[in-house]
């Protein structure tokens, strides 16, 4: 006998997979469209929409050729430069017996936070030819003109290459500490020397890694921004970023020229970012078979300690040099590299703290980070959930849609949403609510990343038993996926909360009059003002960060204590 049961609506697990993907294909597609729909606007730039389309404005970067080519060198060097760094330190700290290769590891990755925008105004205040401390000791030295030059395309590329090169040592280190070690100790056992070992062997066996990691490096360099704006203003020199946002800033501002920029730049990152996609999927060069091995490091002896002074080196030219260069000059008149007592004050910090434009963006800034991290660990774990755990039809595309903002830049994106939000009916362009709305987008694959990690590490019986017992959907995640996905929703707050903090490319081309944030503040107290104001405002933004972050983790790991009590 055939039993009928009744039909019920849609579940609460449904309708919440509806409303989110609903949301978020709003907050990326909707830019996108304007994007690419202001690049073909041949018309009336007055008009919205446009009254012709064509192109014209494709045509027309033709006329900046030097443009492109400025952007593709650079971006080549850089990725050159951060992917030697990256694959030496991978193999120095996973391969071999560094001492303290542990904390070595740990602090490989503190660039990332230090960010390229403050390493550009360090290395400017050290390497610009004329007033750079280096170049004045040089001189005081006895030498004749300028030792270096970081106010140049090679100074970019060498700032962008030691941020990004604790990137490329993350994705490199990583395949390196999961292969097997019995291949290298095969290659010793027949005579192979260390070089020839790691060249012949090693290299070999992580390609797959380092080519996934060149693709990411290289797309991420691309898209760059703050380095090339700091230092390569002062000699006008542009790559496609800047030259978009020199183009916006302009009068008459040239919308539609800058957005076919952006749009081909997408379309370049795009496609490499598909291809590093298609490279990290591949399994024609997997060593770990069903075999069991244990990850062996190579003794070195003595070269050890060289390897150690090279990690460290590494370390104190990204994170320590930058850092105390930036101190030492907040606390001076003028910044020389020889000052007199008389030059040293702290009337920088008391100049910055007084200026309603600087408390107020540093208090933006602030309520930015909380609403932006509080409201995505929500949104980005209901779409991790969705993604990785639901049978919601179209689960996989949403992936697709969720990931789409990591090959924009967050400049280009910025620009999309500046033109769609525009003639949006309720009038939030200028205001902190639009870059609430462009956080919670540009950053939508850093939070589904994070949390989706831990996802996949627990098993999906635990809400298979709960809803085979009759536990609703909405139950299910409250008792039982949220508690066990904490370390990932803790680790995707401080992240986007970090990155809120510090944003740079949406924020420059959205913030408004009332609506000011910290990093592009500290950009425009760059060209405006002073330097040693500059390092002030910049020291101040990352000691807040550091205080929020301790506070906030003090939080959680007294409430987990309350919790296991």
């Amino acid at each position: 006998m055939k039993l009928s049961l009744p039909r019920t609506g849609p579940s609460g697990q449904a309708i919440a997979g509806l409303a989110v993907a609903a949301v978020t294909a709003v907050l990326v597609l909707y830019p996108i469209f304007f994007l690419l729909q202001a690049s073909f606007d041949v018309g009336d730039p007055e008009a919205r929409p446009p009254t012709a389309y064509g192109l014209g404005n494709y045509e027309a970067m033709f006329d900046y050729t030097q443009i492109l080519l400025n952007t593709v060198t650079v971006s080549l060097v850089a990725t050159v430069m951060a992917l030697i760094l990256g694959f030496a330190s991978g193999w120095m700290l996973t391969r071999t017996n560094v001492p303290g290769r542990r904390t070595l590891e740990q602090l490989m990755a503190v660039p990332y936070y230090v960010t390229p925008l403050l390493g550009a105004f360090a290395w400017s205040l050290l390497g610009a030819p004329e007033s750079g401390f280096i170049n004045q000791a040089w001189r005081a030295a006895g030498g004749t003109g300028a030792l270096i030059d970081m106010v140049t395309p090679a100074g970019i590329a060498w700032v962008m290459a030691l941020f990004e090169g604790s990137v490329a040592f993350v994705m490199i280190g990583a395949v390196m500490k999961s292969m097997d070690p019995a291949l290298e100790e095969a290659s010793q056992v027949m005579g192979g020397g260390r070089m020839r070992t790691m060249l012949t062997i090693t290299l070999p066996l992580v390609a797959p890694g380092v080519l996934g990691a060149a693709i990411f490096v290289f797309a991420e360099m691309l898209g760059s921004f703050s380095a090339a704006l700091v230092l390569g203003q002062p000699n006008r020199f542009y790559v496609v970023t800047t030259a978009i946002y020199q183009l916006v800033q302009q009068y008459p501002p040239r919308i539609p020229l800058a957005a076919a920029m952006g749009t081909s730049l997408f379309a370049v990152m795009f496609v490499m970012l598909f291809l590093y996609r298609r490279i990290i999927t591949s399994r024609s060069y997997v060593t770990i078979s069903g075999k069991a091995f244990r990850p062996r490091v190579m003794d070195v002896g003595a070269l050890r300690w060289v390897l150690f002074a090279v990690c460290v080196s590494y370390i104190l030219v990204s994170v320590v040099l930058p850092m105390l260069t930036l101190a030492y000059a907040s606390v001076q008149k003028l910044a020389v590299a020889f000052p007199a007592a008389s030059n040293f004050t702290l009337e920088n910090y008391r100049a910055a703290l007084n200026m309603n434009a600087v408390r107020s963006a540093l208090s933006n800034s602030l309520i930015l980070g909380v609403a932006t991290a509080s409201i995505g660990v929500v949104l980005m774990g209901l779409l991790s959930w969705i993604i990785y755990r639901s049978r919601l039809p179209g689960a996989g595309l949403l992936e697709y849609v969720v990931m789409f903002p990591q090959a924009v830049p967050r400049l280009v994106f910025a620009f999309g949403m500046m033109w769609a939000w525009l003639v949006f009916p309720i009038p939030i362009y200028g205001t902190l609510w639009l870059l609430l709305i462009a956080y919670l987008t540009v950053f939508l694959p850093l939070g589904v990343r994070t949390i989706s990690s831990v996802m996949v590490q627990i098993d999906r019986s635990l809400e298979e038993c709960a809803e085979m017992c009759g536990a609703p959907w909405a139950y299910r995640i409250r008792t039982i996926t949220m508690p066990l996905l904490r370390p990932g929703l803790v680790a995707a707050w401080l992240l986007l909360f970090i990155a809120s903090v510090r944003e740079l490319g949406a924020s420059i081309l959205l913030m408004g009059p009332n609506s000011k944030v910290l990093t592009p503040a500290i950009v425009e107290s760059w060209f405006a003002t002073s330097s040693e104001l500059t390092a002030a405002m910049a020291l101040m933004q990352t000691a807040v960060v550091a205080v929020a972050m301790a506070i906030f983790v003090a939080i959680t790991r007294r409430a987990a204590q309350i919790g296991g009590d």
